[in-house]
């Protein structure tokens, strides 16, 4: 049996990371046997992060490697589509993962009202005398990469604006059809849905949880991707 290496539940979704999220529903769309294990720490993992997906044979670090292992075992997340619309599925993947993910990072760690709450749900296996400087210090050198990636180096109303396009051009798609790529979720809804979902459910009232919780068209979207491939 495969296992998905995953950061635990949080939030309501079946992990805190969308990456986590958007692996487990490949694997629940492969036909492929598996199961969770939940990890904090992810250090010892081949890249450092999560998700990995542990086979008999070896542990597959990335979503994005763990898609290309499971294609290669016969599974297709894309069935049906034309060229054009596999490379436009790429484009949006890479507008999610690339831009809307650290919109989240940002609204989360950067963010002193959603602070106390990721303390309180990912660092109480700490020893409690080391507790807040490990924590503090975490997040720190998470708050300095969101420098690095650049998306903290714009104001709140030019971070707006650049998200606004995205979520507009995802609009354009679901105007169209139920799913981003016609009338059944593909990889593209693997990646989009729960980069959605996670905005959405961060724990505080912030204008980007408001935003997506307000704008129906993206919250049935996600509602739509949690039933149509549910994740116990």
């Amino acid at each position: 049996m495969l296992t998905l290496l995953t950061y635990p539940s949080a939030f309501g979704l079946f992990s805190a990371s969308p990456f986590c999220v958007k692996t487990a529903l490949m694997l629940q769309t492969s036909g492929q046997r598996w199961q969770r294990s939940d990890l904090l720490d992810p250090r010892k993992m081949p890249h450092q992060k999560l998700p990995v997906l542990r086979t008999p044979q070896r542990l597959i670090p990335d979503s994005d490697l763990i898609r290309d292992w499971l294609e290669a075992q016969g599974s297709d997340f894309d069935h049906g589509l034309s060229d054009l619309q596999k490379a436009q599925s790429r484009a949006l993947i890479r507008l999610a993962e690339e831009h809307l993910y650290f919109q989240i990072v940002q609204d989360r760690w950067a963010n002193d009202e959603v602070w106390p709450i990721l303390y309180k749900t990912f660092f109480t296996g700490i020893p409690a005398l080391i507790r807040k400087p490990v924590a503090n210090s975490i997040r720190k050198n998470v708050v300095k990469g969101l420098g690095f990636q650049g998306v903290s180096r714009f104001s709140d109303a030019e971070r707006k604006d650049r998200l606004e396009r995205d979520l507009e051009a995802i609009s354009a798609y679901l105007w169209q059809s139920t799913y981003l790529m016609g009338e059944t979720p593909t990889s593209v809804d693997m990646s989009v849905a729960p980069m959605l979902a996670a905005m959405r459910a961060t724990p505080a009232n912030t204008p980007l949880t408001q935003r997506i919780k307000q704008d129906k068209l993206l919250s049935d979207y996600i509602d739509r991707m949690e039933q149509a491939i549910p994740l116990s």
